[in-house]
């Protein structure tokens, strides 16, 4: 509330001197640039606006990004460049940057951005549509805009450029990036091309499509940051190993599940799926891996609420985490069911298991204790 009435104030005052609109595009800005601050290390002097936020790259997502472009002569087209975050990145490790949007307060932002991030010199911005741009293209990054038809869509054929445009660039260009959301469409969608699923802190944050010079060998990869754990394979040479539920039981990183990789994991890891439709991995030791959280096995339960209700009356917590991923489960109705009368923390993971539907009671194992079990098995002889 004070901080309302302070902003209130601020706009008051403000007003007395400016124009309502220019108090309005201020006060928006100082709201960005906060919320920014999980996303960009120098936020408080970058330019923003809405929709430009929510669609630019993460500056660790970026700069990951950038690093394959290191080899390629300049300079890269960034089409669609929006505020400039990926411009940003590859001029930062010293290539020269041709940025090109359709929108003037794109272009004007980004120029503001790359002076901000003491790149200006290396970056040159070009207010055009990316689909009548005339100039021969050697390496490029592309953002198609996901919001062409109004609204956020998946689907690839309603993005700006489409993906009839997308499929020519890479038959146009030596090499280069195209970057969707991960929810998109782009299965089957482009051959001879590396798809990389790229994880943030555990959200999966854009769908990489690498083509050309710049495309790694299999045509599947996923990455983690900020631990840089990066797997690549063809799907098709992994299969499931089902197996009983163990000591552990563990939770994929979502970019290794949106790309098709858990089984490659699991032979990596030495570990099985519950069943064969479940991204849950299980196994008798307690692995130590940036790409799956673990979790105790504390009992397996029938999945009623009866049952479930009985076990954490008799094994109580204060706070409980309730997972699933492909059992239809009302949480908040799970939760306010099930008493919540002792202390500590546990988990309740709604899987199949073996075919079936089952509760699993979990504790969620901290970093140290997964570490201290990493040296034990260094210190074996």
């Amino acid at each position: 509330m004070n901080s309302q009435v302070s902003e209130l104030k601020l706009q008051s005052q403000l007003r007395e001197t400016y124009s309502a609109d220019i108090v309005r595009a201020a006060m928006t800005l100082i709201e960005l640039r906060e919320r920014a601050q999980h996303k960009f290390s120098r936020a408080s002097e970058m330019w923003f606006d809405r929709t430009g936020l929510e669609q630019a790259t993460p500056e660790a997502v970026a700069n990951y990004k950038a690093a394959r472009f290191e080899n390629c002569a300049g300079p890269i087209f960034d089409l669609c460049c929006g505020i400039g975050s990926d411009s940003i990145a590859i001029a930062s490790i010293g290539k020269e940057v041709t940025s090109v949007d359709m929108s003037e307060a794109a272009c004007l932002r980004t120029r503001w951005n790359a002076e901000a991030h003491n790149v200006d010199e290396r970056i040159e911005t070009i207010c055009s549509d990316v689909q009548q741009l005339k100039t021969d293209l050697q390496f490029v990054h592309c953002d198609p805009d996901r919001r062409a038809m109004g609204k956020r869509s998946i689907r690839l054929e309603d993005s700006s450029p489409p993906l009839e445009f997308l499929k020519e660039l890479i038959d146009r260009c030596q090499g280069g990036a195209i970057k969707l959301s991960p929810a998109s469409n782009f299965g089957g969608k482009f051959d001879d091309a590396e798809i990389e699923l790229i994880s943030l802190n555990g959200e999966c944050k854009e769908a990489t499509v690498w083509f050309g010079d710049l495309a790694g060998e299999e045509n599947w990869r996923a990455t983690l940051l900020p631990s840089g754990f990066t797997l690549s394979a063809d799907p098709f040479n992994h299969f499931p190993r089902v197996g009983p539920l163990s000591d552990y039981i563990y939770d994929v990183d979502p970019a290794i599940v949106r790309a098709g990789l858990v089984d490659a994991l699991a032979d990596e890891l030495e570990l099985e799926r519950l069943d064969d439709a479940e991204e849950y991995l299980t196994g008798p030791q307690l692995v130590d891996s940036p790409a799956v959280t673990p979790f105790r096995v504390l009992a397996e339960l029938t999945h009623n609420r009866k049952s479930i209700r009985k076990y954490f009356r008799d094994h109580p917590c204060h706070e409980l985490e309730i997972k699933c991923r492909h059992v239809p489960v009302d949480v908040d109705s799970l939760r306010k069911s099930i008493p919540l009368k002792g202390t500590g923390k546990k988990t309740l993971l709604i899987v199949r298991l073996g075919g079936k539907t089952k509760g699993v009671a979990a504790e969620r194992i901290v970093s140290e204790e997964s570490s201290a079990s990493r040296s034990e098995k260094t210190d074996q002889p």
